[in-house]
């Protein structure tokens, strides 16, 4: 941009001043995620791993269930009709007992499925719905559901993997960011850091947090900053949530956010044509040969 900008950005440069205050809001816009709880900062499926666990025993206790099922069938059968057509009784009840350990798997292979998160909205939710239908007996005769309410609305998150109340825990560290930079005496060549980094996560059409700010209320160092945010939210290999994406995927989909009037489109291609993720890469690439260089020395 400081290089000379395209369109409404031909003529817009940056003092010495706004750069340091733009680097020190990039540094410091995410400090609020302090104020989140850690399970839900690194939540890395729709259901938390206890959870999940408490489904899979479920589902390993029916199948326990199925297959004590079959040997008291075969038992009874012997006892009551003895060796006289029991090898077709045994096949009966066997098939019976596959059938039944086949469809829980399957119910389990769903449940899967589903708890792995997305990047965008996808998929039909039919096949949860009809487990959640599922009733069985638990260990004191009360009727329960294979997947219960709750289990049921986790696995239905359609996007990410994070219900209403965790979002909105997560948007809210935006605010602790701001909170937090805004008891800082800034000199005045910095009182800016405080607002760029509050808006990072505002869209331009309005479809942000926390504060649902439109374009005339987000400066354009704000504008950088979340165009930078997003790419490296999609493109980050250590998240715990999601893999990473590919560069032209993280591309096409930060077009498609500017296509909807959410990112400022004339930066976004500035971002894009001046290769700024290659220059980070290299530098992210050449501090690790650095650090690794050291370990080694010492």
């Amino acid at each position: 941009m400081d290089r000379g900008g395209t369109g409404t950005y031909r003529d817009t440069t940056f003092t010495r001043d706004q750069l340091r205050e733009l680097r020190y809001a990039g540094l410091l816009h995410d400090f609020g995620k302090v104020g989140v709880r850690e399970q839900v900062l690194v939540k890395q499926k729709k259901l938390y791993p206890g959870n999940l666990e408490i489904v899979q025993q479920r589902v390993q206790l029916l199948q326990q269930r199925a297959d004590l099922q079959f040997e008291r069938e075969r038992a009874e059968f012997l006892y009551n009709h003895g060796r006289d057509g029991y090898a077709e009784a045994h096949a009966r009840f066997d098939d019976t007992r596959r059938a039944e350990r086949d469809r829980l798997q399957r119910c389990m292979e769903v449940i899967l499925q589903a708890n792995e998160p997305t990047v965008l909205r996808e998929g039909s939710f039919d096949e949860l719905r009809e487990i959640n239908a599922q009733t069985y007996l638990d260990l004191e005769g009360v009727e329960r559901h294979l997947l219960d309410d709750s289990e049921l609305r986790f696995l239905m998150i359609g996007r990410g993997n994070l219900d209403d109340a965790e979002r909105r825990e997560i948007e809210s560290h935006v605010t602790h960011t701001f909170r937090f930079l805004d008891q800082i005496p800034w000199t005045n060549a910095l009182h800016g850091i405080p607002n760029i980094a509050y808006g990072h996560h505002e869209k331009l059409n309005g479809t942000g947090y926390p504060r649902q700010l439109t374009a005339a209320s987000i400066p354009v160092q704000t504008r950088m900053m979340t165009i930078s945010d997003i790419y490296d939210a999609l493109t980050a290999a250590d998240r715990p949530y999601k893999p990473a994406v590919p560069l032209d995927r993280a591309i096409s989909i930060l077009r498609g956010e500017a296509a909807q009037g959410a990112l400022d489109a004339e930066l976004l291609e500035t971002f894009v044509e001046a290769r700024v993720f290659e220059t980070v890469r290299q530098d992210v690439e050449q501090r690790r040969s650095s650090i690794s260089r050291s370990i080694i020395t010492d």
